[in-house]
C-alpha cells in the first residue's frame, strides 16, 4: 500500500455515467465511446443500481454542462 494520489485523474474523451449501489454515497464512473452505447449501459445498470448520467467529456472537461 502506498500513498494515495493527490492529483485528480484526467477523464478520457467519451460519455460518462456514474454507477452506485442503492443507498451508497460513492460510486464508479463508466466511460463509453458513443452516446448510444452509454444509453444502453444506463438501461442495463438502472435495474439494480443508482445511475447518474454525467454527459460528454473532452480534454478532461464536460462539454455540455447543465445550467441550474
Amino acid at each position: 500500500m502506498g500513498r494515495p494520489a493527490t492529483k485528480p485523474t484526467k477523464l478520457r474523451d467519451g460519455f460518462y455515467i456514474e454507477v452506485k449501489n442503492k443507498g451508497s454515497r460513492s460510486g464508479i464512473k463508466i466511460r463509453r465511446d458513443t452516446k448510444e452505447a452509454m444509453l444502453l449501459a444506463v438501461k442495463e445498470y438502472e435495474r439494480v443500481k443508482d445511475v447518474n448520467v454525467l454527459g460528454e467529456f473532452k480534454n478532461g472537461k464536460a462539454v455540455n454542462k447543465k445550467k441550474k
